[in-house]
């Protein structure tokens, strides 16, 4: 038994079955949250050490790195069925598409930053952090996962049954 299905045997009916139904949704959700906690790790570190004084570059390259993960977990987990171009064609679309999340989840902290003025010596340094986090990470990454999503699945991998599941694969 997989991951997934251990966990989806422990969810009440008749939220297991909308699970069941949507499971390429919830492997994305999966996986978008394993970047999340990448993305941030990241975002704080640099911004918090190396990069305090440039807090947009930060997480530019934590969304990058972040990116990165997410294309290979998706194309081999949450989309594994799902294909229908060559390889290289498929990854320059999904890095392409990823550059637009990128763009998406960079205006939020940047109206928090440069538009609000939500910054030291503004605000607070609670504060400041707290806008970040919220703008940076909450609010862009929500905007720039819903598109992805779409993205994704329209015209990185359009085809559903691109790569069949094999009887012995694990989800």
């Amino acid at each position: 038994m997989s991951i997934v299905e251990s966990v989806l045997a422990q969810v009440p009916e008749p939220l297991r079955s909308v699970l069941i139904r949507h499971r390429e949704l919830l492997k994305f959700a999966i996986v978008g949250g394993t970047t999340f906690f990448i993305d941030n790790g990241l975002w704080f570190l640099l911004k918090l050490t190396v990069l305090d004084t440039k807090p947009i570059t930060a997480k530019a390259i934590s969304v990058i790195i972040a990116t990165i993960v997410s294309y290979v977990l998706n194309r081999e987990w949450s989309f594994r069925t799902r294909g229908g171009r060559e390889r290289h064609h498929e990854a320059a679309l999904f890095f392409l598409i990823s550059g637009g999340g990128v763009v998406i989840n960079l205006i939020p902290p940047y109206v928090s930053r440069y538009v609000l003025d939500l910054h030291v010596p503004d605000v607070e340094r609670w504060a400041q952090e707290l806008a970040d986090f919220v703008s940076g990470s909450v609010i862009g990454m929500l905007l720039a996962m819903v598109f992805r999503f779409w993205a994704f699945r329209r015209w990185v991998f359009p085809d559903p049954n691109a790569r069949p599941r094999l009887v012995s694969d694990n989800e």
